[in-house]
């Protein structure tokens, strides 16, 4: 088998900076009620810009995991024990990483939330990756349509006490019904999740998310095979990434007449539709930066996207202490983040405006801790 070079491309560091950046905008906004709806999440069927930003970084999540397991892949000789021992040790570290976000800062067990967005990546890139190194393609293709098309089958057609089969409402989807059932809604759900709707991060719709990672494996696979070593890098690669992204896109869209899109309960439409606007936009990048070497305008992008989880995690626990820091008292009272945006922006803007440029500052204030980290060459690994 031709050996070929794990060389990084610069367009998937500047795809997840993409990503990183509209989860740190959608982050700060979704706050707020009345920010812009589409820095919100659509409330159930149906999305908005918002929901794009997680599937982006899930897809990335995979298509790095090409380069990443290129050594391991490229010959028919099973990876030492070491290598799943790796997976696992990352696996652990970001599901922990989830949990102290969850519960920061008064851990309480019994409320705590057990799922979370890095729970969800711990677990998809544990799966994907023992799919990856474990089955051939052929294999891991199947097991993709699998998830897809057993989630689609478990949600539409198997009954469910008192609900029936098909029901895909917040408290009678299956989905819900099984999270409920494998780990208790009292250890899962707190807040405005305890009364069964269903976590937007929940276990049993972890299984289809798994697919949006292999689905960014075999692109990144592909892309390494063609544009790797001596490889020449052309808009022919990028045409077939806009054209598998078109169809991609188009058959979420049609699968939604029968299974609507939906990044709560992350239905098969939702996978191939925010896959297939995931290649677009990476055959955008690709053009750009590794074909007609327009590198600029991505290094900003590239340079939130090397310090990825890190960002992320720092980004939460500062929000958190924002809005659980409390100011003023009786009728005035407030939290810091509530304080701040008004001060700064509300007192001579709309709601919506000022929420919107608050998650802009927000971003500018990550980017320049992020570019401090890249001129330091400290970049966290897991």
């Amino acid at each position: 088998m031709t050996s070929f070079p794990s060389s990084r491309l610069s367009s998937l560091d500047v795809f997840r900076g993409i990503a990183i950046a509209g989860m740190l905008m959608v982050n700060t906004a979704g706050i707020v009620k009345q920010s812009y709806p589409q820095l919100q999440h659509a409330d159930w069927h149906g999305w908005t810009l918002a929901d794009l930003v997680f599937p982006f970084f899930l897809f990335v999540l995979g298509a790095a995991m090409a380069f990443s397991l290129a050594r391991y892949t490229q010959t028919f000789s099973q990876p030492k024990l070491s290598v799943y021992i790796r997976i696992l040790r990352r696996s652990i570290i970001l599901f922990l990483l989830g949990l102290l976000l969850n519960g920061f800062w008064a851990y309480d067990l019994s409320t705590l939330r057990i799922m979370g967005v890095l729970q969800r990546i711990s677990l998809t890139y544990l799966a994907s990756a023992v799919i990856v190194l474990k089955l051939p393609r052929k294999g891991q293709w199947g097991v993709t349509g699998l998830l897809l098309v057993g989630y689609w089958l478990a949600l539409s057609f198997i009954p469910i006490p008192e609900f029936g089969a098909g029901n895909l409402t917040r408290i009678g989807n299956f989905g819900a019904y099984m999270d409920r059932m494998m780990i208790g809604i009292a250890h899962l759900y707190q807040g405005d999740q305890f009364n069964g709707m269903g976590d937007p991060e929940g276990l049993f719709s972890t299984l289809p998310a798994i697919a949006t990672v292999l689905l960014g494996y075999f692109t990144g696979d592909w892309l390494r095979h063609r544009s790797s070593g001596l490889k020449l890098r052309t808009s022919r690669q990028s045409l077939t990434l806009l054209f598998y992204g078109g169809m991609s896109t188009g058959l979420g869209l049609l699968w939604n007449l029968w299974f609507p899109i939906n990044k709560k309960l992350w239905t098969s439409s939702y996978v191939l539709f925010t896959a297939g606007i995931s290649l677009l936009l990476l055959a955008a990048c690709y053009e750009l930066i590794e074909v007609r070497r327009r590198r600029r305008w991505g290094k900003p992008f590239e340079i939130l996207g090397l310090n990825s989880i890190a960002i992320f995690v720092a980004s939460i626990l500062v929000l958190k202490t924002l809005v659980l820091t409390p100011i003023g008292s009786g009728e005035q009272a407030t939290n810091a983040f509530n304080w701040l945006l008004k001060s700064l922006f509300q007192s001579w803007t709309s709601i919506p405006l000022g929420t919107f440029l608050f998650a802009l500052l927000t971003l500018g204030f990550w980017w320049l801790v992020a570019y401090f980290l890249y001129r330091q060459h400290w970049f966290f690994k897991i």
